[in-house]
């Protein structure tokens, strides 16, 4: 087979390449690349803008700011809060508790789902019991843990990893559990053991469902921090909201819930940086 000249279309020389080759030369603008995203954060600015000046012209003149506040007040009041520390203190306070209740929740919820998945009699004997302890509302177990473990910190962490373990424990439970049997099998065929199976197809195979996990449960840490603090605690933004409440100052729980919308924000975007990292395999849609 004899090759056939290609020209080249940057240089416009002719070189030698197999019959049946086609380069092409690809040039995509700035706009092929971004213009998308660059329309999409574009509307959800001006979303946000349009929003934020009906709620500022409705506050006083539609509507009795009491209830609902002016966007300027709750920047005002966040700026008061960031001069004397109280922004800052009552954050890191929340944060802990909801990155330490994630982390805890997560990894467990992972561990548990990942062999309880695997043991499938063990799982069906398991599950009424799992399904039960899952519908208990959490909000009633503030109770129990502030007896068990007082007032502190720990069970506002407790509450939160609880909350965040049952949300991946059964999305990674239920990948585990609708792995293709097929590709076990052919792991089995090929002379691979248990660990072969765990490593090389059940935890590739189940890893959208634990990342799925971790997504879903992102605003249920964040729940389960506040909820411990709503119910008993002298520190943080749970308390915030509290305290603010108490005072009938609606301008300081709208910032304290501004807050919490950002640490969601936070985490919800670096869950889906891990998952874009986890999942490069994949091909894109």
């Amino acid at each position: 087979m004899t090759a056939a000249p290609v020209e080249d279309t940057t240089t416009g020389d002719a070189s030698t390449a197999p019959a049946g080759a086609v380069r092409e030369h690809v040039d995509r603008s700035w706009w092929d690349r971004y213009g998308d995203a660059t329309v999409i954060w574009s509307s959800r600015l001006l979303l946000l803008v349009v929003v934020l000046v009906l709620w500022q012209v409705a506050a006083g003149r539609w509507v009795d700011d009491t209830f609902i506040s002016r966007p300027t007040d709750i920047v005002a009041r966040l700026g008061d809060w960031w001069r004397d520390g109280t922004l800052a203190d009552n954050t890191w306070i929340t944060v802990q508790e909801i990155v330490l209740g994630f982390v805890i929740g997560a990894a467990a919820g992972a561990l548990g789902g990942y062999v309880l998945g695997a043991a499938r009699q063990v799982y069906r004997v398991l599950d009424p019991f799992i399904m039960a302890l899952y519908s208990i509302p959490k909000v009633a177990l503030a109770p129990l843990f502030i007896v068990w473990i007082g007032i502190g910190m720990d069970m506002k962490v407790l509450l939160a990893a609880v909350t965040v373990f049952f949300l991946v424990f059964l999305n990674t439970a239920a990948a585990v559990r609708e792995v293709d049997r097929g590709l076990v099998d052919a792991v089995r065929l090929m002379g691979g053991g248990r660990r072969e199976i765990a490593t090389k197809v059940i935890l590739p195979a189940s890893m959208a469902g634990f990342l799925t996990g971790l997504k879903v449960s992102v605003p249920y840490a964040l729940i389960g921090a506040v909820i411990g603090e709503l119910v008993a605690s002298n520190r943080g933004l749970g308390y915030l909201i509290n305290d603010s409440a108490a005072q009938f100052d609606t301008a300081g729980v709208f910032a304290a819930l501004v807050v919490l919308s950002v640490i969601a924000g936070v985490l919800n975007l670096l869950v889906g940086l891990l998952d874009k990292r986890v999942n490069r395999w994949k091909p894109l849609d």
